[in-house]
């Protein structure tokens, strides 16, 4: 009997301490599967804001489409102007520079893109690993579970001849716990990356939107300055073209009236001339030279000098004049050359830059 209530101790014994061993393996094993579910909600978290930061920087790379496509629009419209308009002022040299500086930050934002496409691949590789882990987990508690809530009296026993030799076991509870814990580290270690280029990131967004926003406003401050200096040169040259044209209306009043006293001095000098003439025809010694021959030779002579110095004073003038029509053509295609630059600048180039939302198509 002492032999029978021995063994029936064993038994009992040996089932309850399994019992026990497998009611802490069912502890452990739940700890560790919600070590894991944790950790997968915080990088699935992750990686939901890593999908919104790559869609953020392709926004971005198209956002700087539009500023770019102005700022060349800008430069060639400029092209277009005329003469010694043609300057490489400072408007030129900020829209290149503008030009560098969009292409800089899209390639920037390229490089960032790239890394964060790399980074959402790394971190769905190690949440597909810690989805494994965790379904392996849950599928050995529901037979841990099971194991543990059997006993004598539960249906379904069998006998397995010789079970108990055989060991399908792969590693022991250290290793167990051990590639666990490697898996949550990799976890780990690939979030906090993430999570570091989500901020490198949203630097590099902000920090490239603040420089393009600088440079944008730069540009329009040169334009607003190259404005101002082609509308004031312009209305000095009206001034002096109104000079010009004043002048050269007193040049032709000037010419019209020598041109009316040479005019005047013709029919005196036909008068002397002709008395002179008849005079010629007086017999003999009436041919003498007397004051009145001597005072219409000097009246000939008078008006014939008056006459030429008239007209020097109208080649005088007409040289004047030719010189004042080459000041006012050369001021009239100055004219021109600034109406069109003007028409560039004021209303083509700003026409397109102003109240563009530069920073919101890059931030968008």
């Amino acid at each position: 009997m002492r032999m029978l209530r021995e063994t029936d101790e064993i038994g009992t014994q040996g089932q309850r301490d399994s019992g026990r061993r497998i009611g802490e393996r069912i502890t452990d094993t739940t700890f560790w599967r919600n070590e894991v579910s944790i950790e997968m909600e915080r990088l699935v978290a992750t990686c939901e804001k890593l999908n919104d930061t790559r869609r953020q920087l392709e926004r971005a790379i198209a956002g700087i489409e539009g500023p770019l496509h102005i700022v060349q629009e800008c430069l060639y419209h400029r092209e277009k102007r005329q003469g010694l308009e043609q300057v490489h002022d400072a408007v030129e040299q900020s829209l290149l520079k503008e030009v560098a500086m969009l292409k800089e930050c899209q390639d920037k934002f390229r490089n960032m893109l790239e890394k964060v496409r790399q980074q959402s691949k790394n971190c769905r590789a190690t949440q597909h690993e810690l989805e494994t882990d965790m379904r392996n987990k849950e599928y050995a508690l529901g037979i841990d579970n099971m194991c543990h809530q059997l006993n004598n009296f539960s249906k379904g026993l069998q006998f397995y001849a010789g079970i108990e030799r055989y060991d399908p076991t792969v590693c022991d509870t250290e290793r167990w716990a051990a590639a666990s814990a490697a898996t949550l580290q990799r976890s780990q270690s690939e979030r906090a990356k993430a999570v570091q280029m989500l901020s490198d990131a949203e630097n590099l967004v902000n920090v490239s939107a603040t420089e393009i926003w600088d440079q944008w406003s730069n540009t329009n401050s040169a334009f607003t300055r190259r404005i101002a200096e082609t509308i004031e040169i312009k209305n000095k040259l009206q001034l002096h073209l109104h000079k010009v044209q004043q002048e050269m209306f007193d040049v032709e009043k000037t010419l019209e009236l020598l041109n009316k006293a040479i005019e005047d001095k013709l029919q005196p000098l036909r008068v002397a001339h002709t008395r002179l003439q008849a005079r010629t025809n007086r017999p003999h010694l009436e041919k003498c030279r007397d004051e009145a021959q001597n005072r219409l030779v000097k009246e000939c002579c008078d008006l014939q000098e008056t006459m030429e110095t008239l007209r020097s004073k109208i080649a005088t003038a007409e040289g004047t004049h030719q010189t004042l029509l080459g000041v006012r053509a050369g001021l009239e295609a100055d004219l021109r050359n600034k109406s069109t630059t003007l028409f560039i600048d004021r209303d083509q180039c700003m026409g397109l830059r102003r109240g563009y939302p530069v920073t919101a198509a890059i931030k968008a």
